[in-house]
């Protein structure tokens, strides 16, 4: 048996000859596997005798995924020969080939202006032969002076000369080159095949002596398969789970008496152009005289070359290269499959044995691991008719559940939901999908269940439980400081916050109540009462509480949270410190330290406001002093008054000088106190 991946065969399809005449062979599907990851599997089967062709029948838009993924088998001897199918340049890269460019949708005037020089035939009221010198337009202006239209105009070179014609006046044109017009037709013909594109045919070419077994298998975009439950509660009885999976023929055959298989998981699986060719730029060479040398480039290695070796070695010997799966596993099997076409015995499962299920309406359906991902697979042959869909039953037997009430106050502020604790003791992976709750013989309310493992448990809500009230009370707490310490000019202050509140909770019912509450939670808080919740998650803490009938039950929730906070010494206001020195945690040596920081703080402060007084007042004579000189312009300098405002100027400037050398003296004092100031806080590291 030969085993051929199509997108290795695509090389084969135009170096090869036409096909021989051969027996034509209807391969019918007879296997379908659908994933939750929304693709499917699909196998087809006939029997050939000698040579023959089959023909499968694809959308265009699935041809991708048949070079992708196809495999084609020819079992008992025989051996593949060519797999065809109908190619798909780019249309525009198509049309550009042809004498006449259709790309873009031309309009007549833009045809025509291609034809230039070529022969044509104006028939209809007006007869003229000619040749196309071009098209040009010609604006229609209103008596405004704005442009109400163009009117192209076919300018033809006739035996009288040249002429120009109204495109909208002519009835018909003929191109006079039969070859020209060829062109036009093939343009033509090409672009109504691209319409008629909607579907496209895969031939396979089986070669071979005597009756034979041959299967094609591919993957196709598929419809996931969806899942549904029924949930009947009981107070005497456990809860009973049935599961309906829902499958759609969303393929162009009827699936008649198919193999079918449900998997959940989520394989990766993307689409890829391999059906569009690709054509790759090539550079422009010039003669060695003219060339200039390019550096090179080198492609990085795979492997180095003895690790290629052993590998070889190993798949010489037949041992599993890494990553292939172990003996014995579902991926070992299916490969086996694939490669003899033997199926596993009745019952026999492709990784465990089958479920007995619960009676009832019976599951047809028998369940096992699937590597990492889990198969539902149907017993019996299942027809669906093209573009139909079908319920199946998956899922029949009793499942461990206890009622419970679900507070989370982000859903409703005041009451719970009715819902459930449920495990699943299916042994089934379940697929997520809506629940119809009954409790007895009524209908309770609807919930979705996750994605369930086996021995997993989940909640689920289907109801408003009116007969249950929460009474949410919070209780203020002040942050409180617990810790004081000094690092490098930094004081570090602790606070402890507190989150205390508690749930009053009232059961109206005649009947005991569990209820569930959740609070939301981040790992900064740590909880404090109760010692530990009843469950966690990323984002809750969950509470359990039982509350008897017709009562109400308090339950107190604490939570604490301690965080850092620092404040910069260096630049702090004084009383802001004076306040940390009153602090009841604070250590000797802190309390020590923070008096000594003050204390500098003090003595930089007051020169600090000493500089900026002398500031101040050398502006002010500054100022007095620019008066005077203003005076000075307007007297007379033989004058009494003139003579005393230049004493008193010559005064005020040396004020100014005294004043200048005071301010610089206070500035380097300043200087003197801040750098031991900061000496100071940088040598300190005290709790």
């Amino acid at each position: 048996m030969k085993l051929l991946r199509l997108s290795a065969l695509v090389s084969l399809l135009f170096a090869a000859g036409p096909l021989a005449a051969a027996e034509t062979t209807d391969l019918d599907v007879t296997r379908v596997a659908l994933f939750s990851s929304g693709v499917g599997y699909f196998e087809c089967d006939a029997t050939v005798s000698g040579d023959a062709t089959a023909e499968l029948k694809f959308r265009t838009d699935q041809i991708n995924d048949i070079i992708k993924s196809m495999v084609v088998q020819d079992f008992d001897g025989g051996k593949i020969g060519i797999i065809s199918y109908a190619s798909q340049d780019p249309i525009e890269k198509t049309l550009r080939s042809f004498g006449v460019d259709l790309t873009g949708k031309p309009t007549l005037g833009q045809l025509l202006d291609q034809l230039r020089g070529e022969p044509v035939e104006i028939t209809g009221a007006l007869s003229l032969e000619g040749i196309i010198v071009g098209v040009e337009k010609t604006p229609i202006y209103n008596p405004d002076g704005k442009m109400i239209q163009e009117i192209e105009r076919l300018t033809l070179l006739t035996d009288a000369g040249l002429q120009q014609l109204p495109l909208a006046e002519l009835s018909g044109i003929k191109l006079a080159d039969e070859k020209v017009a060829a062109e036009l037709r093939k343009a033509l013909a090409t672009l109504a095949r691209a319409h008629d594109a909607d579907k496209k045919s895969v031939t396979l070419s089986f070669k071979g002596d005597g009756e034979r077994r041959v299967r094609a298998a591919y993957l196709l975009e598929a419809p996931i398969w969806k899942t549904s439950y029924r949930l009947v509660l009981s107070d005497d009885d456990k809860p009973f789970l049935q599961g309906w999976a829902t499958v759609e023929n969303a393929t162009e055959e009827d699936w008649n008496n198919v193999r079918l298989s449900l998997i959940s998981g989520r394989p990766i699986s993307f689409r890829m152009d391999l059906y569009t060719p690709l054509y790759v730029p090539r550079p422009l060479e010039q003669l060695e005289l003219y060339a200039s040398l390019r550096p090179p480039e080198y492609e990085g290695g795979f492997a180095a070359r003895g690790e290629a070796k052993m590998a070889r070695r190993a798949r010489g010997k037949g041992g599993a290269l890494p990553g292939a799966p172990p003996p014995g596993t579902v991926g070992e099997r299916l490969r086996s499959f694939m490669t003899t076409g033997d199926e596993p015995a009745d019952g026999e499962s492709w990784a465990a044995p089958d479920i007995d299920l619960h009676a009832g309406v019976e599951s047809i359906a028998t369940a096992q691991e699937a590597g990492e991902l889990f198969e539902y697979r149907i017993a019996t042959p299942v027809s669906i008719p093209r573009q139909h869909s079908a319920m199946l039953p998956i899922v029949n037997q009793e499942i461990e559940a206890e009622k419970i009430s679900i507070f989370n106050i982000r859903t409703h502020p005041k009451h719970p939901l009715n819902g459930l604790e449920l495990k699943n003791t299916t042994g089934l992976h379940l697929m997520q999908g809506p629940v119809t709750v009954f409790d007895g013989s009524i209908y309770a309310g609807d919930a979705k269940l996750p994605d369930l493992n086996p021995a997993e448990k989940r909640l689920i809500a289907y109801a408003l439980d009116l007969s249950t009230e929460v009474l949410i009370k919070q209780k203020p707490q002040p942050d409180e400081l617990i810790s004081l310490r000094i690092a490098k000019g930094v004081l570090w202050h602790r606070h402890k916050y507190m989150n205390d509140r508690e749930y009053r909770i009232k059961n109206k019912s005649d009947k005991d109540r569990t209820v569930l509450i959740e609070q939301p939670h981040s790992e900064e808080w740590k909880l404090v009462e109760p010692k530990e919740p009843y469950e966690r998650t990323r984002n809750l803490l969950r509470f359990k509480v039982g509350v008897p009938a017709e009562q109400t039950v308090p339950f107190p929730v604490r939570l604490e949270r301690v965080a850092d906070q620092h404040l910069t010494l260096s630049n702090a206001g004084l009383d802001q410190i004076r306040l940390y020195l009153r602090a009841r945690v604070i250590s000797p040596a802190v309390q020590e330290a923070l008096e000594k920081v003050t204390a500098l703080r003090v003595e930089l402060d007051d020169v600090a406001r000493r500089r900026v007084a002398l500031e101040r007042e050398r502006d002010e004579v500054v100022r007095d002093q620019a008066r005077i000189r203003e005076n000075l312009k307007t007297l007379d300098k033989n004058t009494d008054a003139y003579r005393r405002q230049l004493k008193l100027f010559d005064e005020v400037d040396a004020r100014i000088a005294r004043l200048g050398r005071d301010i610089g003296e206070a500035r380097e004092k300043e200087e003197q106190k801040r750098k031991a100031l900061e000496n100071y806080l940088l040598s300190l590291n005290v709790e």
